[in-house]
């Protein structure tokens, strides 16, 4: 049975205060009950330090990384910088970075390489865009991705790794796939790791959904067979509302 995991995107949003306050309250709450799911926060950089030991029951994460170890980089944080810091999780891969920052397939390869070799869980993004699922031919897209940026890592390495699915054109609209559709692109995920690795892998690695995730839907997504909780973005942001997530989750 995989466990499940509930994370929170905070993207580039709060202040010191209102982050402190807000991972003190979820923090509270998962201490008073028993949850068998996993909870993460992915963090802005500046916070990392002040959060990371706030809570034992919440893992701090990093939003972006850099391959390089060091050098040049102005306004860069490494993949060797964070695990030194305690860092042990980090997103690859989320739509905004591949969009936004023009992040290529096989940039996101050296992020992973390179969050592996320091023992980092990787939580790799992917999904398709409105005009690719509209056309049909978003299976190919995700699948295109995980090949070039993914699949090339040896099969043991994925025992360090989460999916999280989400379709572009979900994230911070209000739209959300069908938990149906959701599980449909699990499905075909689970899948194409099985013909690139095994079943038993496949059957092992948690792919979670993201993309407008929240409250009132997180029952249904949760329930469906090959959805292994959640990425959230807007929702992670307010107390009540990532706590029904991770109840939903239980």
């Amino acid at each position: 049975m995989r466990k499940k995991i509930v994370a929170g995107n905070w993207k580039m949003n709060l202040l010191l205060d209102e982050a402190i306050a807000l991972n003190e309250a979820i923090g509270s709450h998962i201490n008073e009950k028993q949850y068998d799911c996993e909870v993460y926060q992915f963090v802005p950089s500046l916070y990392i330090f002040p959060l990371l030991h706030q809570t034992e029951n919440i893992t701090i994460g990093a939003q972006n990384g850099h391959p390089e170890k060091k050098g040049a980089f102005t306004g860069e944080v490494s993949m060797h910088q964070l695990k030194n810091l305690g860092v042990n999780s980090i997103l690859i891969g989320h739509s905004e970075r591949r969009q936004i920052f023009n992040e290529s397939n096989a940039f996101l390869k050296e992020k992973v390489d390179s969050a592996l070799s320091e023992n980092l869980k990787v939580f790799f993004c992917c999904g398709e865009s409105i005009e690719e699922r509209e056309n049909g031919n978003y299976a190919n897209v995700v699948i295109e991705q995980l090949k070039q940026s993914l699949f090339h890592i040896p099969e043991e390495a994925m025992k360090n790794v989460v999916i999280a699915y989400e379709p572009i054109w979900a994230i911070g609209t209000g739209k959300t796939a069908t938990p149906e559709q959701a599980n449909e692109m699990h499905i075909i995920i689970r899948k194409a790791i099985a013909s690139f690795y095994s079943e038993e892998t496949a059957n092992d690695i948690r792919i979670l959904y993201g993309g407008s995730c929240n409250a009132s839907n997180a029952t249904s997504l949760f329930s469906q067979s090959d959805i292994d909780g959640g990425l959230i973005g807007g929702a992670s942001l307010k107390a009540d509302d990532f706590i029904s997530i991770i109840n939903a989750a239980k």
